[in-house]
């Protein structure tokens, strides 16, 4: 499992720094919403001598190539859905008919200071697109090829607004910070996209991400993805927010050195879920593939998750998609993170494929309760199978443990005989890539003939961490 891991997590960096060298429920959201006018668009005079007109053939085409996501409202779930996403939360195009378009320059700030859409393009070295409106406005950042290599600070930096969407277009845009950030005052300033209020990701591109000390996204407000195609690398969390993560569609390839998707208010227990609808998923993490503070609600998608721990939350519930996951600690974890909800882990539909390596590992632990009410889950455990500290109920549904069928749900240390496993996932102490992070070579990246071995110190380990309803009343 070990080789595994790091043949996969090579891979990913090979992949991300072949592009970079290319170039060397959850609660009320009370916001008020102003209208969507694209009417008025204004930047600094340093922003506006960088590019003052649109290229109109890409315009065109792009407004042209009107698509929009698919959602339906789920009423069954454990976090309320109800009006998660907007109608432009959904659309993967943007009307470019009026955008202001933008060019990206080494050195230089791009300040975006009024609502609008953007249109934004280029390649840059130490370069900021910094959105500081008000907080009643949207603005929505198209990113068109764009290229941007940071050395200690953000590529996209939101002070303030109302929701921010970056939006790609038919093409691969490719984010990067190769050092350790700096601070904004008293803002920890932690990922190359970072934001203090709602983003959207959405798109018919392909956004790259990489960072070599911290996080990739950051978003201390509600985090929304509903299409595109996204590679991150990250030294820490891949993805993080603090109120919460929604996702209805879009791609994505992730290795990191702790949390593939996590979502935790250090100042309110009862924030901190994560709900996905749809969506293809191949994470690879040191710690956990997809962590909540109070709930994890997956409804659809296909998920590939190579971790520690596969998901965990106070309340996981699994309602459909197709879920494999390969973890050397725990598979499904529901403990308790919050007061806000009971601690269960509920299986209604789906197929979920658990492989546990050796040592005191659980398939299914819940600190609480356990019901299976549906779907499939085939699991492969030496150690413990199913561990719960109250009840556990199975109800319907397919329960198999290294290949038998079984009719009930057994308790810790019932994990029977399976075939034998390789060693374990083995000390995953030091930094990040060592001292010097993780830096980009100069010339093109060709892995090594052969396994992947580690350098000395490994990854990095990790450590522990620890409903609100969506509602969005305007677009």
């Amino acid at each position: 499992m070990m080789k595994n891991t790091w043949k996969r997590t090579i891979a990913g960096l090979a992949v991300l720094i072949m592009a970079l060298s290319a170039f060397t429920g959850c609660g009320d959201n009370n916001k008020k919403d102003s209208s969507d006018s694209e009417s008025s668009f204004k930047v600094t005079r340093e922003a506006e001598e960088l590019s003052s007109k649109a290229d109109k053939t890409d315009t065109e085409t792009t407004s042209e190539k009107a698509s929009k996501t698919s959602y339906s409202t789920n009423s069954g779930g454990v976090i309320d859905t109800t009006d998660m996403f907007t109608d432009r939360d959904l659309e993967q195009t943007a009307d470019l008919s009026g955008a202001k378009s933008l060019t990206v320059a080494d050195g230089k700030t791009l300040d975006i200071t009024e609502e609008g859409i953007y249109l934004i393009s280029g390649s840059a070295k130490n370069c900021t697109i910094k959105v500081d409106t008000d907080n009643t406005a949207k603005v929505q950042l198209v990113l068109d090829g764009v290229k941007i290599e940071n050395e200690d600070f953000p590529a996209i930096y939101v002070v303030s607004a109302d929701k921010v969407f970056v939006t790609t277009t038919d093409s691969e845009s490719i984010l990067s910070v190769s050092e350790e950030f700096t601070a904004d005052g008293d803002t920890n300033t932690d990922a190359v996209i970072f934001s203090k209020d709602d983003l959207v990701f959405n798109g018919t591109g392909t956004l790259s991400v990489y960072s070599a000390y911290d996080n990739g996204i950051s978003c201390k407000d509600d985090l929304k993805f509903t299409g595109g195609t996204y590679n991150i690398t990250a030294a820490a969390d891949a993805v993080e927010a603090n109120d919460s993560i929604a996702i209805c569609g879009g791609s994505f390839t992730i290795n990191t050195n702790k949390d593939g998707f996590h979502c935790e208010n250090d100042e309110d227990d009862t924030l901190g879920c994560i709900y996905i609808a749809d969506g293809s998923f191949d994470i690879t993490s040191v710690s956990d593939g997809i962590q909540g503070t109070t709930y994890v609600q997956i409804d659809g998608g296909t998920f590939d998750i190579t971790s520690a721990e596969g998901i965990e939350a106070t309340y996981v519930q699994i309602n459909g998609g197709d879920i494999t996951i390969d973890a050397s600690d725990d598979g499904i974890n529901a403990t308790s993170k919050s007061t806000a909800c009971d601690i269960v882990a509920e299986f209604n539909s789906g197929n979920i494929t658990i492989t546990m390596g050796q040592g005191d590992t659980d398939a299914v632990d819940a600190n609480g309760s356990i019901y299976v009410n549906g779907g499939t889950l085939n699991i492969t455990a030496q150690m413990s199978s199913f561990d719960y500290d109250r009840t556990a109920e199975f109800n319907g549904g397919t329960i198999i443990i290294n290949g038998t069928e079984v009719s009930e749900i057994p308790q810790s240390m019932m994990g029977g005989h399976g075939g034998g496993f390789g060693g374990g996932r083995g000390d995953f102490g030091g930094e990040f890539g060592g001292e010097g992070g993780l830096t980009p070579p100069d010339g093109d990246f060709t892995p090594p003939e052969g396994d992947f071995t580690p350098p000395e110190g490994g990854f990095g380990g990790h450590g522990g961490r620890g409903g609100r309803n969506y509602s969005d009343s305007g677009m």
